[in-house]
């Protein structure tokens, strides 16, 4: 079983690209997590919310044109959420989830705190008020997993130049504390399981070409609960995949045991 997530960016640029049908008739992923899709499910044609062969879920923002995140999933989940209840956060499109027999998933965008002060803010307001929710669910018995743009590089090997951006949102000590906080609270960061090297990134600037010198940075993870790990066989990013200033980054799962 694959799993894929990807910022993509505004959905219908990556669409009109082709770019999205290309990667999934290449990889084959089982569920596809997106953010940023900037559209409202009613505005979009059935071929994107629901491609050949996938099931999807579409979360989007009050206002048009922004955030928006989906799930398309080839196995039906038993059960999904848009949101997480709160309607400070849930407005801005930011959290959808599909729970499955054996685990919970999110897809995840995560506020940037660039703006402003006011808007740091709220970005670590949603990291606590989100992940006190995945806490409860959690008692559930279920793994939890959490995919997404994080807008947040953990440590200094996840961002090209980090002594330039020390001062910078997106590797603020306070925002890299809050990713410190997720291992202490048995979160792991599945990719790092499976590589150490530098110059692994997700993310590059359009502005400066940056990704043709790969001067990039880590933000887009799978974080999931430690007991999903014996599940895990692997943990990538596509670098080669095109279409947004974001690649795919995913996991492979071993299958479950048939008892």
């Amino acid at each position: 079983m694959k799993l894929v997530s990807w910022n993509v960016n505004g959905i219908r640029a990556v669409v009109r690209k082709g770019a999205l049908k290309a990667y999934l008739d290449n990889f084959e992923p089982d569920v596809v997590c997106l953010q940023e899709t900037k559209a409202r499910p009613e505005d979009l044609p059935d071929e994107v919310l629901n491609p050949s062969g996938y099931y999807g879920i579409w979360h989007s923002a009050l206002r048009k044109g922004y955030s928006g995140v989906a799930i398309l999933t080839r196995k039906k989940p038993i059960r999904v959420q848009e949101g997480f209840g709160i309607e400070r956060f849930d407005v801005e499109g930011r959290a959808v989830m599909a729970e499955y027999d054996d685990f919970i998933l999110f897809s995840v965008y995560f506020p940037n705190g660039q703006r402003d002060d006011e808007r740091l803010q709220y970005k670590l307001d949603f990291y606590q008020a989100f992940f006190d929710y995945c806490e409860d669910l959690r008692k559930s018995g279920k793994p939890v997993v959490i995919c997404g743009d994080y807008n947040t590089a953990h440590k200094p090997i996840d961002l090209s130049r980090p002594k330039e951006n020390e001062g910078e949102s997106g590797f603020l000590p306070i925002e890299r504390a809050w990713m410190d906080r997720l291992v202490e609270m048995g979160y792991v960061d599945t990719f790092r399981l499976f590589n150490t090297k530098p110059e692994e990134y997700t993310w590059w600037s359009m502005q400066t070409r940056a990704r043709e010198r790969n001067v990039g940075w880590r933000i887009d993870y799978f974080f999931a609960t430690s007991d999903f790990i014996p599940r895990l066989k692997n943990a990538f990013i596509h670098q080669d995949a095109y279409g947004s200033d974001h690649c795919p980054v995913g996991i492979e799962l071993h299958p479950v045991a048939k008892t």
